[in-house]
């Protein structure tokens, strides 16, 4: 089972910096290249570019009142809501659909009156589907 994951391409979880401007202040954030490659897709989504989708989520983190010293964590959060919500249906897996079309308000209100839903299970639910 476990050589699926240490099988993998090293490149997926080995540390890359990036710099860019967030709120108009140089920095430079580190994750490992699977998160920078999911946050490339989420941005070609809605035709933004690495930076201008990192740019973005930051002031909105900020405007949301969250606390920004973790913001390297909570990006990875997004990406795995980002698959997360894509195997519960919430997000559509055709690329072309951008995701600022989507009803945010709608699929979070469906999570807090479901509960969040766990990646497992959305993974057991999509198997069960496919059965």
């Amino acid at each position: 089972m476990c050589k699926l994951f240490t099988g993998a391409d090293p490149e997926l979880w080995a540390p890359q910096t990036r710099s860019m401007r967030l709120d108009g202040a140089c920095t430079s954030v580190r994750l490992e290249g699977f998160y920078w490659a999911v946050l490339e897709e989420i941005g070609r989504r809605d035709g933004l570019t690495l930076a201008q989708l990192v740019g973005r989520l930051s002031r909105e983190c900020h405007e949301a009142g969250h606390d920004r010293d973790n913001f390297a964590s909570f990006l990875r959060v997004c990406c795995g809501r980002y698959l997360t919500l894509q195997l519960a249906g919430e997000i559509p897996v055709n690329r072309d659909a951008p995701i600022a079309d989507l009803d945010a308000e709608a699929i979070l209100a469906r999570e807090r009156h479901h509960g969040p839903r766990r990646a497992d299970q959305a993974v057991a639910d999509s198997c069960s589907a496919t059965a």
